[in-house]
């Protein structure tokens, strides 16, 4: 027990030494976030290939951008890409310029993005536990320091933000965008318009007063912000950008009743003038430039279809974004209801009479619950839509363990939520843990059994072989037994403040020793032929000669190979496009085909029709003559 007291009170004497020296405060709080981010976003960044199918798409129409000049209308392929809009192609585009065009350059974007938006929720968390203190008049350094230490930590470490800041497409920039604006919006509303303290001090000079200057034309600096955040999602992914965070800010503020005082101090013409002039622009000049083929394919086709609709056979259950949420925020997913319950948003006459900073956790929950039931009621699910939610989701969290820090001098676990009846409960917290801990195990059980539960890749004939004989699936079973046993452990000894750090430990421990390796090995068996190949295509290919991708669809050889893919289907439909091409006389008098093998194999070719120039792992690239195609006879049965 003297040990336990000794180690608080030294704890408490190195935060309270931070606190009080702004210099080292700054630079703790950012080697910190350097190095969660690291871990996160940045080890081994750009050291694997680019992911069939999505991430090459993106990354092919940002070096046509590099190369053309064009920076208005997207392509790839020799075909428009009006699937997005164009600041992720122009932020790729900027870091080929910068950094070459390589994998680094196409997910630099993403994790710039991730980072940034960590950085701000870190300021904002502090802030948010600084304007307690102060009202609180207490001092709390270690919690205050702690908690937003865990809240960058799991806003960053949780594998759907972990897969999205390291893929090369606009989901990750869309929620930086997004999830900054909704930040931002809140500190304008809270009353950071004016200057003081940066929340990483003592907390002793913040701003007062939440209302804009009067006379000002402008609203304060984190209402301006929220605008150009606003319109950066929406050159990031379209209407949605301003739709989702309008109706969680529009909820929010019908809730708390505070809508037209709000609407009034943020200027919201000039708001909006300012949100049509960053963003309208390109949207003026891409449709200008391509008419109704811009305006159908992506407000008809991508937005509109896309949530009324079933678009590429993404449909999905009602219940499947709970299944998303669950594992994506593993595994701190089973802390979200609590965290919610806690929050007793149900009590409106009590959010309702608390000063605006305090309302920080309703805000959260607002933020969660609005993205989640609007991909909810969206027809087309996909798993990246709510990743919005996530940076929500950690605030929940991170506030839940917020009330486990007890007060200096009494010793005594305080309530430190808006109001005393909002402290959890130990039994609702205890639940909670075990749920953590069945979690766990049932993780550790699917993931020492996840050959029985994967699928096959056709791309990799042996996959369950490999995987097995990697010994990746006993680490990652024995990480979360260890884990789990750990909980265990802490929920009987009543130590609850150290859980969340053992599920933090625990994922960092899996990235390290599962995912990267892993990520390492499907490299080598999935991508790493078509990038060898794509070399062979280069070096093989003579000028005008076309390539010809049968059976299947992999953009990332349109990056790599710099050329032009026409992709046939069937086996029957490539072998009557040689013959047709072959009755044209072209120059030259050939074509490249690539197959995966059994595609391959189907079309009947006789050995002497063509010349194999390289096989990598389940493919073959030939070279069709069209002298022996010419008139002959192929039958496929």
């Amino acid at each position: 027990m003297r040990m336990k007291l000794s180690v608080k009170h030294t704890v408490d004497r190195w935060f309270n030494k931070i606190a009080k020296n702004p210099a080292l405060s700054v630079t703790v709080s950012i080697l910190w976030l350097m190095v969660v981010a690291w871990v996160a976003f940045g080890w081994n960044l750009g050291n694997t290939g680019l992911i069939d199918e999505t991430e090459p798409l993106f990354a092919e129409a940002s070096r046509q951008m590099f190369v053309t000049g064009d920076w208005i209308t997207p392509f790839f392929n020799g075909d428009t890409r009006f699937d997005k809009p164009a600041l992720i192609y122009w932020c790729q585009a900027i870091a080929y310029h910068i950094i070459g065009v390589n994998e680094w350059a196409v997910r630099l974007p993403s994790a710039i993005a991730a980072f940034g938006l960590v950085c701000l929720a870190f300021y904002t968390i502090q802030w948010y536990l600084a304007k307690q203190d102060e009202l609180e008049q207490v001092s709390r350094p270690t919690r205050r320091y702690l908690i937003s230490f865990t809240a960058a930590a799991l806003m960053a470490l949780n594998p759907e933000t972990i897969i999205w800041a390291r893929t090369g497409v606009s989901d990750m920039l869309l929620t930086g965008c997004m999830a900054s604006a909704l930040l931002c919006f809140f500190l304008g509303y809270a009353g950071k318009g004016g200057t003081g303290d940066w929340g990483l001090g003592s907390g002793e000079k913040l701003s007062q007063s939440p209302i804009s200057n009067p006379q000002s034309l402008f609203p304060n600096k984190w209402y301006l912000a929220f605008y150009v955040l606003i319109a950066g999602a929406i050159l990031t992914k379209g209407p949605v950008g301003i739709v989702l965070p309008g109706l969680i800010v529009a909820a929010f503020l019908l809730y708390v009743g505070k809508v037209r005082e709000v609407l009034r101090e943020m200027h919201l013409i000039v708001g909006i003038l300012i949100i049509l002039a960053l963003s309208v622009p390109w949207y003026a000049l891409v449709i200008w430039r391509n008419g109704w083929n811009y305006i159908n394919s992506f407000f008809g086709y991508h937005n509109l279809e896309r949530f009324t609709e079933v678009v590429n056979g993404h449909s999905a259950p009602w219940y499947f974004y709970f299944i998303v949420v669950l594992l994506g925020f593993a595994p701190y997913s089973v802390y979200l209801p609590a965290s919610i319950i806690r929050l007793r948003f149900w009590q409106r006459s009590h959010w309702r009479s608390l000063e605006r900073f305090q309302q920080f956790g309703l805000f959260a929950w607002f933020w969660f619950a609005s993205v989640f039931v609007f991909f909810s009621i969206a027809v087309t699910k996909l798993p990246s839509y709510v990743l919005p939610l996530m940076p929500a989701a950690a605030i929940l969290v991170a506030l839940l363990w917020s009330d486990l820090f007890s007060d200096a001098k009494t010793q005594q676990t305080i309530p430190v939520s808006p109001s005393s009846t909002l402290s959890i409960s130990t039994s609702l917290l205890r639940m909670s843990g075990w749920m953590n801990v069945v979690f766990l195990s049932v993780l550790a059980t699917a993931l020492l059994n996840i050959t029985h539960i994967l699928g096959t890749d056709p791309a990799i004939s042996n996959f369950h072989e490999l995987i097995q004989q990697s010994g990746l699936p006993v680490i990652a079973g024995i990480i979360w037994l260890v884990c789990a046993v750990l909980v265990a452990g802490l929920l009987l000894s009543r130590r609850w403040n150290y859980i969340i750090s053992i599920n933090l430990i625990g994922l960092v421990a899996f990235i390290i020793f599962v995912l990267t390796p892993a990520s390492f090995f499907i490299d080598r068996e999935r991508q790493l032929p078509l990038r060898e190949l794509s070399a062979v295509i280069l070096e093989a290919k003579q000028p005008n000669e076309e390539l010809i991708m049968l059976g299947f669809k992999k953009p990332s050889v349109v990056f790599y190979s710099h050329i032009h893919v026409n992709y046939l289907k069937f086996p029957r439909e490539a072998v009557e496009h040689i013959k047709n091409q072959a009755t044209k006389g072209l120059k030259p008098s050939s074509v490249l085909l690539l197959a995966e093998q059994k595609k391959f194999l189907q079309m009947d070719l006789q050995p002497d029709d063509y010349k194999n120039l390289s096989t990598k792992g389940a493919y073959n690239l030939v070279r069709v003559p069209f002298k022996k195609m010419k008139n002959q006879k192929i039958d496929i049965s």
